[in-house]
């Protein structure tokens, strides 16, 4: 990873937008997480419908990790760091 040379001003703007971008990847992500539990309690009370619950439990661990990549190319972008 290349960190910038000199030091990087964000206007307020720019700030703004990451903060934005910080709250709706939290908001998703607990969102995910949230699913996932609940589909663990269903699990618990009714165990014949466990392949609809286990399907969607395992697509969340991939939507989070795309949540995280995304906030990090943004977050990177924003302060002009390179990826080696």
């Amino acid at each position: 990873m290349d960190l910038p040379n000199e030091p990087v001003t964000l206007s307020v703007e720019q700030i703004g937008e990451l903060n934005q971008k910080l709250s709706m990847m939290r908001h998703d992500i607990n969102g995910k997480l949230t699913q996932i539990s609940l589909a663990v309690e269903l699990l618990r009370l009714q165990p014949d419908g466990g392949q609809r619950w286990l399907g969607m439990m395992a697509e969340q661990p991939q939507k989070i990790v795309a949540e995280l990549a995304q906030f990090s190319r943004d977050f990177e972008a924003a302060l002009h760091i390179k990826r080696a």
